[in-house]
């Protein structure tokens, strides 16, 4: 009896493990994610967050720094007239955008936050969010962005528009500024209509 009852909870724990690796397995996240990154986020409003937890619907991610006197306010235009199009397009809100700071030292929660009340970024369709925890040049390195200091503290950097699908896999990038890039728009559109049903409305 004693044995019989040995045999039933071992075949139970081993269902149960084999339940619980199948469930991880199907959560696992793709290996060309960027959301593998280790980094810790804190946004604007104080949220402290990983890449991980955006999974789940597409987002835009681009990389700038507060005091940056004209590539990043003007990225931040550019990202605003590819959610405007989508939206004349689609009907449906683009998704959700996130910025994130390569310049920690600098970029307190405070001056994330000036910078969003500057430019009109409601929260939380846009996140501002510097660097807690990580390797941020490693994660701007995913997304095609490179940068460097200035002797002034500038930095040198190129830009890079990025759009992750849910799993956060990179489908489609842009570096124009002044008019959207008609492709970027196109599969930000196609994007958001497919999941519209599924992802939360925003302005």
């Amino acid at each position: 009896m004693i044995r019989q009852w040995t045999l039933l909870i071992l075949l139970m724990i081993s269902v149960w493990t084999g339940a619980a690796q199948a469930a991880t397995d199907a959560t696992a996240l793709p290996a060309d994610s960027v959301y593998r990154s280790a980094l810790t986020l804190r946004d604007q409003a104080e949220g402290l967050f990983t890449p991980a937890s955006l999974r789940g619907h597409p987002v835009i991610v681009s990389m700038i720094y507060a005091s940056c006197p004209e590539a990043c306010p003007l990225t931040i235009d550019a990202i605003k007239q590819i959610r405007a199009a989508v939206k004349s397009r689609t009907g449906h809100a683009a998704p959700q955008v996130v910025l994130v700071s390569f310049d920690p030292v600098h970029d307190t929660v405070q001056a994330l936050a000036g910078m969003a009340s500057v430019h009109q970024l409601p929260y939380p369709v846009w996140r501002l969010a510097r660097p807690e925890q990580g390797d941020v040049r490693a994660f701007a390195a995913t997304l095609g962005v490179s940068y460097r200091m200035r002797p002034n503290g500038d930095f040198s950097h190129n830009i890079e528009i990025v759009l992750l699908d849910a799993d956060g896999r990179i489908v489609a990038s842009t570096s124009k500024l002044g008019t959207p890039d008609p492709d970027f728009v196109d599969r930000v559109s196609r994007i958001s209509a497919h999941t519209a049903a599924a992802s939360p409305r925003l302005p």
